[in-house]
C-alpha cells in the first residue's frame, strides 16, 4: 500500500502481548494479523488483502495486466503464502539483527534454492519493464519482501539476478520506512533472536 500510494492508518500491536489474541478476535474472526479494515469490510490473510484492494484499485495494477503473467504471479504468491516453512523456521524475520551468516538444513536450502529459481524465472520471462519481479513493483513482491529481508540478515548466498532484485526491493523508500519503524519497536521476541539470550543489534 505504501509503495502503491494507497492511504491507510496502521494499528500495531505486538505479537507478544497479553491481549494479542483478544484484539485480534475483535477484528478478525481467525484472531491473526494481518487484517485489513475497511469500512465494514473486514479482510484478513495477506492474499485476500492484495486481492481486495487489487479491486478496489485497479490503477495500482498490484497484479500484471497481461494474463499469462497474472496467472504466474498469482500462482507465486500463493506458493509463498502456503510453503517455505523450514526456511521460515531457521531465518525468522529480524529487522534489528546484523548481516551474520546462518548454516542452513537440507530443507531450508531447498527453499532458498526454489525461492532464487522463481525470482530468476519471474526477472527472466516476465521482468523486462521493470527491477521487480514483473516490471513494476505489485503484489507478488509484496509477498516475497519478507523473504529478502531473511535473506539479508542471515547473508545467504543468491545468484546475481536474485542479488539484483533484492537490491532493488531494498532501495525503495518504503523499505527504508519498514525498516526505522520497526527498529523503532522496543520489545524482543525470544524465537525470533536466533543468538539468544544474546540480541544482537546492527549498528546505524
Amino acid at each position: 500500500m505504501k509503495v502503491a500510494g494507497i492511504a491507510f492508518q496502521e494499528t500495531l500491536i505486538s505479537l507478544d502481548a497479553r491481549d494479542f489474541k483478544s484484539r485480534l478476535l475483535a477484528l478478525s474472526g481467525a484472531g491473526k494479523v494481518p487484517v485489513l479494515i475497511d469500512g465494514n469490510a473486514r479482510v484478513w490473510e495477506s492474499l485476500a488483502i492484495l486481492e481486495y484492494l487489487a479491486e478496489k484499485f485497479p490503477a495500482a495494477a498490484l497484479w500484471p495486466r497481461d494474463p499469462a503473467a497474472r496467472g504466474h504471479a498469482r500462482a507465486i504468491a500463493s506458493e509463498m503464502h502456503a510453503s517455505f516453512l523450514p526456511l521460515r523456521r531457521q531465518l525468522p524475520v529480524n529487522v534489528w539483527r546484523p548481516v551474520i551468516p546462518r548454516a542452513l538444513d537440507a530443507e531450508a536450502t531447498a527453499d532458498v534454492a526454489r525461492i532464487d529459481a522463481i525470482w530468476s524465472e519471474c526477472r527472466s520471462r516476465f521482468g523486462k519493464a521493470g527491477p521487480f519481479l514483473y516490471g513494476s513493483f505489485g503484489a507478488a513482491d509484496a509477498m516475497y519482501a519478507p523473504v529478502v529481508w531473511r535473506f539479508r540478515t542471515y547473508a545467504i548466498e543468491v545468484s546475481p539476478t536474485a542479488g539484483d532484485y533484492m537490491r532493488a526491493l531494498m532501495a525503495l523508500p518504503a523499505w527504508s520506512e519498514w525498516r526505522d519503524a520497526a527498529r523503532r519497536e522496543t520489545w524482543v521476541l525470544p524465537h525470533d533472536e536466533i543468538d539468544w539470550p544474546e540480541v544482537k543489534r546492527e549498528e546505524g
